[in-house]
């Protein structure tokens, strides 16, 4: 039979509650989504941009899709930088002038994703953006890409 001095059994007992307390601080729900403050979030993950063509950020509470056009965006390369929060996947439809451009997606970790998007010709920008992991916050913003 193993004997413990009481230090050693103090100092055992000590690390296992540090461990539990620790293991269920790592389990706490995620900040409360309808609570979120966006525009301070979106500070914090987006790149300062000039010569933004288009931008949103929000809160997808449901799955409905939630779209922003605006109505003039001259032929060329953009870059559309996205990012969420929350968990899972934010999905981003793109069209010009009612025709599909592209789909992209971020992974809502906190992190930057960023796609090239080529618009065929001068027209209405469309963005959709939606997800099957609702709730989250969601940020996005469209600029000419860098030659």
């Amino acid at each position: 039979m193993l004997k413990l001095s009481s230090t050693r059994r103090r100092a055992g007992l000590v690390a296992i509650i540090a461990a539990a307390l620790l293991g269920a601080s790592a389990c706490q729900a995620p900040v409360n989504i309808a609570d979120a403050d966006v525009s301070a979030w979106k500070e914090k993950v987006l790149p300062a941009a000039t010569g933004m063509v288009l931008e949103d950020s929000g809160k997808i509470l449901n799955r409905d899709p939630l779209v922003k056009e605006t109505p003039s965006v001259p032929a060329g390369t953009y870059t559309l930088t996205m990012a969420c929060d929350g968990g899972g996947k934010t999905y981003f439809a793109v069209s010009s002038g009612g025709n599909k451009i592209t789909d992209a997606a971020a992974a809502c970790n906190g992190s930057l994703d960023v796609v090239k998007i080529k618009v065929p010709g001068t027209g209405a920008l469309s963005i959709s953006t939606s997800s099957v992991d609702a709730p989250l916050i969601y940020a996005y913003h469209v600029v000419p890409a860098a030659s």
